[in-house]
C-alpha cells in the first residue's frame, strides 16, 4: 500500500486511536483538534464523564498495540447493583464469571492516546484549530486558528473525527442523496460525584456499576481509581419530576432526599455540583453514507452519534477503527471501493446499536426494579450457562462478544418474544428453575 497525506480532523477518543493505526501503516497524519491540547489539561476524576470499556473496545486497542496502557486506568465491573427505594440492593451479574466491563474517565483515556500517537515521528498533532469548511474539489481543509487566522491544508484523505456536531459530516450532507438526520432525547444528564474516604477507599462497592432506577428516570455511579464515583442523573427537561423544578437548594436537596437518600448521604458537595456542571441534553445522529469517494470518510460520533445507555458509543468507534483497518489490509490502494465497503457494514451496525442504546435505556431506569424482569434475567442465565450454543444473553452478544451489532439486534428480538411467552405463564415462579422450562425454551427456539 502506497503511503498517503491524510487529516485527522478531531483528536478525541476515536480521532486518536486512528491516528495510531494509520502512523503505524506508515502514512503522514496531520491531526487537528478545536480545543487545546489535553495533554496539559489536569483531569479531575470524579468531574469528567467515565466510560464503560468493553470487548469491542479492548479488540480496538489491542490492534494498535495500547492495551496495556489503557488497563492502567480502568477499574472493572462485573455487574450492576440496583439502589431500591427503600435501601434494598440487588446484583446482577453482567456476563459470565470473570467477564468485566471496564470504568475508565474520558479525558483520562483521551489524553493517553493522544500521547500514544504523537509517539509517531509521522503523526503531528495541531491543537486550536477550528474546523471551517472541507473543499471536495481539491480536499482542502479550512481552519480557523486563536487568533483568528484562517489557513488550508490539502489532503489526499481526510478523516472526520470530529464528534457529534461534526464539521466534516456537515460538508457532506450538502451532496445529493446524503442522508442526514437528528433526534434529541426528552432527557437531559448531570454529572455528580461520591467523594472517596478521607483514607482513599472507594464509599460504595467499586466492582460494579450502580443504578437507582426510578421509573422515567435514574442515576447511575461508576468507579474511579481514586476512590471516587463519577454519578449521572438522567432526568427529563420537563415533567412531573424533571430538571425544570429544580431551581433552588431546597428543590435539589427534597428531590435527592426523596428519591435517592442512600446517595445523597454520600454526597457531601452535592450542591456545588449541581449548581455547577451543566445540564446536558442527549443527542443521537445518522448520516449514510459515512464516506466520499476515496476522499473523505467519517467514523465514530460524527457517523453514529448515540445516547449513553449500553456503554457502546466509544466501543462502537474503536470498532470502526477495527473493521476499516482490516479493510485496508483487503482493499490496498483502492480506497473508494475501501470506504464504499466500510460504508456498507458499518451503517447497518451503527444503526442497531443506536436502537439498542435506547432500549437499554427503559431496562436501566425501569425493568431493573421490576422482580420480573429479573426472574426472566435469571431464567435466561441459567439457560445460557447449560445451552451456550444455543442461547447468546443480548448484553453479553452486545458487550461480550464481536457479533455485528445488527445481527445481536436481532437476535434480541428472537429471544425476547420467546422469553415473553415462557414468562406469561401463571407459575413461572415456582417452576422457572425446572426441566420443563428448559425444554419450553427449546421446543421455541
Amino acid at each position: 500500500m502506497s503511503t498517503k497525506n491524510i487529516a485527522v480532523v478531531g483528536a478525541g477518543l476515536v480521532g486518536s486511536l486512528w491516528a495510531v493505526y494509520l502512523a503505524k501503516r506508515g502514512h503522514k497524519v496531520t491531526v487537528f483538534d478545536r480545543r487545546g491540547d489535553i495533554r496539559k489539561v489536569k483531569i479531575v476524576q470524579g468531574k469528567s464523564i467515565n466510560l464503560a470499556l468493553s470487548d469491542r473496545g479492548w479488540r480496538g486497542l489491542e490492534g494498535a498495540g495500547i492495551r496495556k496502557e489503557i488497563e492502567a486506568i480502568g477499574l472493572p465491573m462485573f455487574g450492576r447493583l440496583m439502589h431500591g427505594l427503600d435501601g434494598s440492593l440487588t446484583y446482577q451479574q453482567y456476563g459470565k464469571e470473570g467477564q468485566a466491563i471496564y470504568s475508565v474517565s474520558r479525558g483520562v483515556l483521551n489524553q493517553t492516546l493522544v500521547h500514544e500517537a504523537a509517539k509517531y515521528d509521522n503523526v503531528e498533532v495541531k491543537f486550536e484549530h477550528k474546523c471551517l469548511d472541507v473543499r471536495l474539489e481539491d480536499n482542502t481543509v479550512s481552519f480557523e486558528t486563536t487568533n483568528g487566522e484562517t489557513v488550508t491544508h490539502q489532503f489526499d484523505a481526510i478523516f472526520g473525527t470530529d464528534g457529534a456536531f461534526s464539521a466534516v459530516r456537515q460538508r457532506l450532507t450538502k451532496l445529493e442523496r446524503n442522508d442526514f438526520s437528528q433526534t434529541y432525547l426528552e432527557h437531559g444528564y448531570k454529572e455528580l460525584e461520591i467523594p472517596a474516604n478521607a483514607d482513599g477507599s472507594h464509599k460504595m462497592r467499586n466492582d460494579c456499576l450502580h443504578i437507582w432506577p426510578r421509573g422515567n428516570f435514574m442515576m447511575i455511579a461508576l468507579p474511579n481509581i481514586d476512590g471516587s464515583f463519577t454519578c449521572t442523573l438522567f432526568l427529563p427537561f420537563e415533567g412531573t419530576e424533571a430538571f425544570e423544578h429544580l431551581k433552588s437548594d431546597n428543590d435539589v436537596l427534597a428531590f435527592f432526599e426523596k428519591y435517592f437518600p442512600d446517595a445523597k448521604a454520600l454526597m457531601p458537595e452535592l450542591l456545588d455540583d449541581f449548581n455547577t456542571n451543566p445540564t446536558s441534553s442527549l443527542a443521537m445522529m445518522k448520516a449514510k453514507p459515512w464516506h466520499y469517494e476515496d476522499q473523505v470518510c467519517l467514523m465514530g460520533d460524527a457517523a453514529h452519534a448515540i445516547v449513553p445507555f449500553y456503554g457502546q458509543g466509544m466501543n462502537c468507534g474503536f470498532e470502526d477503527c477495527t473493521e476499516l483497518n482490516r479493510l485496508m489490509d483487503n482493499y490496498g490502494d483502492d480506497w473508494k471501493e475501501m470506504f464504499k465497503e466500510y460504508s456498507r457494514i458499518r451503517k447497518p451496525n451503527g444503526d442497531a446499536i443506536l436502537e439498542l442504546a435506547l432500549n437499554n435505556y427503559i431496562e436501566m431506569r425501569d425493568l431493573t426494579a421490576d422482580p420480573a424482569f429479573l426472574l426472566q434475567k435469571k431464567i435466561e442465565g441459567k439457560f445460557a450457562a447449560k445451552y451456550p450454543e444455543k442461547w447468546m444473553p443480548l448484553y453479553s452478544q452486545v458487550t461480550f462478544s464481536h457479533i455485528p451489532y445488527s445481527e445481536a439486534l436481532a437476535n434480541g428480538k428472537v429471544q425476547d418474544r420467546i422469553m415473553k411467552e415462557v414468562m406469561n405463564r401463571p407459575d413461572i415462579e415456582s417452576v422457572w428453575d425446572s426441566e420443563e422450562i428448559e425444554q419450553e425454551i427449546l421446543k421455541r427456539l
